[in-house]
């Protein structure tokens, strides 16, 4: 039956000539519908865990096996963390990444398959709507909401199915282990990132060449060069990557007239001035140096630093300057370090303040 209506601006609604006899509505002079036809559901289909016990069953049995994946992959963790610990090579570093990885991987995804499965092969799977109502519902709408919450979990069966619980508890109360185990004082040493807080770097450490360890004199760096720089004695700290990954340093020369501002009074010395090759994005070295602009640019994503004044970003997703390293020269002329930085250096960790 064709119906016309009164809209609320004045205009006409009326069926369009070739939908009479729905509910499609549109406004006079006017190509888009105004209101569309409530399809409905479709026939519900049961699925053949609905219908069939042993199908049902079986499904139970393929969720508990998924949390028990899940468990296995935490117990893994917790294994490879104090039998793979991190070494200082590249072998011993690649085996306990990989060995950690492989377990979280599977401790996360075993819960999450499982959940996914639960729900598509044993929870109701009926279709429902719901008309939308004001913010704050009635209090009997509410009490019929906590109502389906209630039959949400005995429709999920979960009180009935002792074992299935038990692997839903154990697999989520194990997985946190596989976050909380690295965090936890000084288990592994490796894992403790207040030692990101300090370098080698000291007062009077001779600035050497990157890879050969010969001091550098102020008078070797002229104005528009860059040198890779390591503190003097690295190689015979007996942990060289992990003291080289904090302790690179870039050092350049300006003309003293170009330097706008420092991070410290004094920090550079007659236009030479050194930062920390570690970006403060996700800590890539950064190492692409412009004369011109004076301008630092890490490789990844492209953050960029002006290092004529004080390394701080002008471009891209870093967001505090590169940290200075204060140097000086002492009697014989060769550049050396005032102090240690002055702030952890490379990305953000939940233990730095900024």
């Amino acid at each position: 039956m064709s119906i016309t209506q009164h809209g609320h601006d004045g205009h006409d609604e009326r069926p369009h000539a070739d939908t009479a006899g729905s509910d499609v509505v549109l406004r006079e002079g006017e190509d888009s519908p105004e209101r569309f036809p409530n399809p409905g559901f479709g026939p519900h289909r049961p699925r053949r865990s609905d219908v069939d016990p042993a199908a049902n069953k079986r499904a139970e049995r393929q969720v508990v096996a998924l949390f028990a994946i899940s468990i296995l992959g935490t117990i893994g963790f917790i294994i490879a963390y104090f039998a793979f610990p991190l070494g200082d090579s590249p072998q011993t570093l690649h085996r306990s990444n990989l060995t950690l990885g492989l377990g979280l991987a599977f401790a996360l995804l075993g819960i999450g398959l499982a959940a996914v499965h639960w729900a598509k092969s044993l929870m109701n799977d009926h279709e429902k709507a719901e008309d939308r109502h004001a913010q704050r519902s009635s209090d009997q709408t509410r009490a019929e909401a906590v109502q389906v919450l209630k039959d949400g979990v005995e429709d999920s069966a979960i009180g009935r199915r002792g074992v299935l619980k038990g692997a839903l508890v154990s697999s989520l109360a194990l997985f946190p282990l596989t976050i909380a185990l690295p965090l936890i004082g000084e288990v592994g040493e490796d894992w403790n990132v207040r030692k990101l807080k300090h370098t080698m770097w000291a007062k009077n450490k001779k600035l050497t060449i990157d890879p050969t360890g010969r001091p550098i004199k102020a008078a070797d760096v002229t104005v528009g060069s860059v040198v890779h720089v390591i503190p003097e004695g690295l190689d015979e700290t007996g942990a060289p990557l992990d003291e080289k990954a904090k302790a690179v340093v870039l050092l350049v020369r300006l003309d003293p007239r170009d330097i706008k501002s420092e991070q410290g009074e004094g920090w550079s010395y007659d236009g030479i001035v050194a930062f920390s090759k570690i970006c403060t994005h996700v800590g890539c070295p950064v190492a692409l140096y412009e004369q011109q602009t004076h301008h630092l640019l890490c490789p990844c994503h492209q953050s960029t630093f002006d290092v004529a004044d004080g390394a701080k970003v002008v471009f891209g997703p870093a967001k505090r300057p590169l940290p200075q390293l204060p140097i000086t020269v002492d009697d014989e002329g060769y550049l050396v370090a005032q102090s240690d930085f002055h702030e952890p250096i490379g990305p953000s960790f939940w233990e730095r303040l900024r």
